[in-house]
């Protein structure tokens, strides 16, 4: 029985024509981990999640109803998200230290759901036990800890996953593929945001559960609104671009929730590409009327994958705003209808255009379903997808850098030494 709001994989690699060839080929590569899946029906992954808090509990909602997955054991310090995690899954065997977990050798992966401080040990401890690798974003804490990572997965040949849902999201699929085909003709800005209205903080039951419960408020173990928004978001542009940033800016504050936390609720960070490309992200937590958004910004149209629209330059002449004709309106009373160069409260502004959507409807879900698939799939048949490492290497890496451009006001450049072999961003490893 399918899950409400998993996508069907049949159905949306039909529709897209994913198995063929072409630039949705060659944009997103890594859903050649669905190449295998009949060959594959037989097989059965046994896994254990290591941290089942609510973001582990939700990639549980999914591999617990996969037909290839058998969810045997989960690790927490925490025992009410054991005691949650057991409501779901009422056979898997529970360890408080999750050492444990990995010298059972009957398991074949993990997933790691821990806070982001947590993710460099667990995952390096886990390639070494030999167990295939589903880490949550961001990979790491730093950037250095992300590079070990990245290369012990290459070092080690296990399987290795970053929790980038967008990779398998089919608007964001179907809107790169547009992208490369030239739709929206040169890609000149890209415009990223996520907006809330919220504290962020979860209910404690004790006081010395504080830095442990919230642990996303507190330098020592969340890097902030960077790695825990920012690193969705940034690897949308790369991907769109294909290209990495030449160097980045930023600044943040805490201006609203002063609480006691010590990262930021509000930041905003520029980067500037080679050949002049700009990519802006900003990110608000007292104010949630924009949402969140990536604005793929080119000459010939703009998109918007998070709403599921595209819209043209060239959509016609339209009417001015309601607003603007009103204020003409009276100009025109009061001044008479002679101006010298038509109203000054004549901006440019949008005009209505209700634009069109990119799979035809409205979004239903994001590409957890899928992306959740696919590491079983890769697990099963033993193949990493290319360029999926990669990807989650490089947003984690772009959203660390900057972290530390906010953090230390300055202009900082990609460092070299954090580059790998990677092709499409045309980026080597040192020598």
């Amino acid at each position: 029985m399918q899950m409400k709001g998993v996508i069907d994989r049949r159905e949306f690699l039909k529709n897209l024509g994913i198995m063929g060839t072409g630039v949705l080929a060659a944009t997103s590569p890594w859903l050649a981990a669905f190449a295998s899946v009949d060959e594959s029906r037989r097989e059965r992954v046994r896994l254990g999640l290591i941290g089942p808090g609510s973001r582990g509990r939700f990639l549980l909602s999914f591999l617990a109803e996969n037909p290839k997955c058998e969810v045997v054991a989960f690790a927490d310090i925490y025992q009410p998200s054991l005691d949650e995690a057991l409501k779901m899954v009422p056979t898997a065997k529970t360890y408080t230290d999750y050492r444990q977990l990995l010298e059972d050798k009957s398991i074949d992966a993990v997933v790691i759901a821990t806070p982001l401080n947590t993710h460099y040990r667990i995952a390096m401890d886990a390639m070494d036990a030999g167990k295939q690798v589903y880490c949550e974003k961001a990979m790491a804490y730093t950037m250095e800890e992300a590079r070990a990572m990245y290369l012990h997965h290459l070092e080690t040949g296990c399987i290795f996953f970053t929790g980038q849902q967008r990779l398998f999201d089919p608007r964001y699929i179907k809107v790169m593929e547009m992208v490369g085909d030239g739709v929206f003709g040169k890609i000149a800005a890209i415009n990223a945001f996520w907006y809330r209205n919220n504290d962020w903080r979860r209910e404690v039951p004790s006081p010395e559960l504080e830095r442990q419960i919230n642990w996303r408020l507190y330098r020592d173990s969340s890097r902030g609104l960077m790695t825990e928004l920012a690193c969705h978001q940034l690897q949308v542009g790369t991907w769109a671009l294909g290209k990495l940033p030449k160097r980045v800016m930023g600044t943040g504050a805490i201006t609203f929730w002063n609480d006691g936390r010590e990262v930021y609720d509000n930041l905003h960070c520029i980067y500037e590409f080679e050949s002049g490309e700009q990519m802006t992200y900003a990110s608000v937590i007292s104010n949630k009327f924009y949402g969140l958004e990536e604005q793929i910004q080119g000459n010939l149209g703009t998109v918007e994958p998070e709403r599921g629209k595209f819209y043209f330059e060239d959509y016609g002449a339209a009417p001015a705003p309601a607003f603007v004709q009103m204020l003409m309106d009276w100009e025109n009373k009061v001044w008479g209808a002679n101006t010298f160069a038509g109203s000054s409260w004549d901006p440019e502004v949008a005009r209505v255009n209700p634009g069109e959507y990119i799979l035809g409807k409205a979004p239903e879900s994001d590409g957890t379903s899928l992306l959740t698939e696919a590491f079983v799939e890769a697990v099963c048949t033993g193949k990493q997808p290319p360029r999926i490492a990669e990807e989650g290497y490089y947003a984690t890496q772009m959203c660390l850098l900057g972290h530390k451009a906010i953090e230390t006001g300055q202009t900082l450049e990609f460092p070299d030494d954090m580059k790998t072999d990677y092709a499409p961003y045309g980026t080597t490893k040192p020598q």
